[in-house]
């Protein structure tokens, strides 16, 4: 599911996707080399050291943008530090969002720009084994990852003994199709260790303890990208670029009700109402935006003023999450469009802790009641209470975020919520039983 790359506001910079479009894909390593792929590479590989690369990510305040905003440079540290024979790093473009097609929109257009970040994190951290993780159905990234890769190999870029440097890296593309959980990390290495989807406890990190036990370092490839910019445009000039929290860019992928849905990529901090105006604005009168995907969580059109930054988002009850901003109009029910996110959360654990595998199904069924005309006195309550055993309880992320919808949803849209508890009546005239309000039974 390819989005369309909008232009986005004039002023705002390109780092991720630099060279999106001033080459194509299928041309070959030449047009990509003539683009500026993998110079930053050659000069890291003939006049840095391994630490100066991790300084300078550290010093350009490179978070990840897989969604938890850990800092790359602290994670490479860790994982250069473990005295190990060997490390790995991967790169995570799994995409595990059905909604979101952010990671697959920079694979497609720029396939040697994330090669080269991924390079240049295990060079950094000493790993002579990277791999690509991609959705196994994803068939034009799988194309044009396995290209480039060879055409690396090739040319010396990357295997044995890289540009004669006498450093060895072997990158490997694994194709992998399971569940939303497969986006968390630790389950992504049980995955390509060939195991069930499960994630295990932490700690230990994967930076210490990660693929077959050894340190591995885990990025999305969001963050893998925008490492050759900073090596070829210095670290300040990556941290002038958006909040002082979180410097630089992301990709941000708008859908919904909105007149040009497609992929941004924008400054961070930046309003999520510009967001949406780049995007050519609601195509109707905007009710609400579900910030960050199937966990992610809803906002009124009132706070709109809100920067698009991990602790903005997280203050508000919205993660960053897979990147992505769904506008909704005055037609969808919240009630019900929490309640269907939360069900699928639920059907999409994995089932190895009890307060996500059987919490996320009771908050389902709280929310099934409401939207069915069937509350019951305690449901409120209760639902709250359940929402923060599943949140300080879950193993991992998925658990822990499960929550959102419906909680953000309650917290913005408490009338909307009230209406189908209190007077079984749904606003939008999306659920049934429930009577519209207003009308008759």
């Amino acid at each position: 599911m390819t989005q369309r790359i909008l232009a986005g506001r004039k002023g705002w910079p390109r780092v991720v996707l630099a060279r999106a479009g001033a080459y194509d894909p299928d041309a070959g390593l030449a047009a990509a080399e003539k683009a500026g792929a993998w110079s930053a590479w050659r000069k890291a590989v003939a006049d840095l050291a391994p630490e100066t690369v991790i300084r300078f990510v550290g010093e350009a305040g490179l978070r990840g943008r897989g969604g938890a905003g850990y800092p790359a440079a602290d994670k490479w540290r860790t994982c250069r530090a473990q005295p190990a024979a060997r490390r790995h790093v991967v790169a995570n473009g799994y995409g595990a969002d059905p909604g979101a097609a952010t990671d697959r929109t920079l694979l497609e257009q720029d396939p040697h720009g994330v090669l080269e970040g991924l390079a240049l994190a295990a060079f950094a951290v000493g790993a002579t084994r990277a791999y690509v993780a991609v959705r196994a159905d994803a068939t034009v990234v799988v194309r044009r990852l396995a290209a480039a890769i060879r055409e690396a190999e090739e040319a010396g870029l990357i295997g044995s003994d890289a540009l004669g440097a006498g450093f060895d890296l072997h990158v490997e593309l694994r194709e992998l199709q399971g569940a939303f959980v497969l986006g968390e990390e630790t389950v992504l290495l049980r995955a390509l260790e060939g195991k069930r989807g499960m994630p295990d406890q932490r700690p230990p990190y994967p930076a210490v303890k990660g693929l077959w036990g050894e340190p591995t370092v885990v990025n999305n490839v969001q963050t893998l990208a925008a490492v050759p910019w900073i090596l070829a445009n210095g670290p300040a000039a990556h941290r002038a670029i958006g909040a002082a929290d979180s410097p630089g860019t992301a990709l941000v992928q708008v859908s919904g009700a909105v007149k040009m849905p497609g992929v941004l990529e924008v400054p961070m901090g930046t309003p999520l109402k510009q967001i949406v105006a780049a995007a050519g604005g609601a195509t109707g009168e905007l009710k609400a935006v579900l910030v960050g995907g199937p966990s992610g969580g809803f906002l009124p059109a009132e706070r709109l003023d809100l920067p698009y930054s991990h602790a903005a988002l997280a203050g508000a009850g919205a993660i960053v999450g897979s990147g992505t901003v769904l506008v909704v109009d005055g037609s969808a029910c919240i009630v019900e469009l929490a309640t269907l996110l939360e069900r699928f959360m639920s059907d999409e654990s994995c089932g190895k802790c009890i307060p996500c595998r059987i919490g996320t199904r009771r908050l389902t069924e709280i929310g099934e009641r409401f939207i069915g005309g069937r509350p019951r006195p305690n449901d409120v309550q209760l639902l709250g209470d359940l929402a923060a055993d599943v949140r300080d309880g879950s193993l991992c992320g998925h658990g822990i975020t499960a929550p959102n919808p419906l909680v953000s949803g309650m917290r913005y849209f408490a009338a909307e919520f009230e209406d189908h508890i209190l007077r079984s009546t749904c606003p939008a005239g999306v659920c049934t039983p429930l009577r519209v309000a207003g009308g008759t039974a």
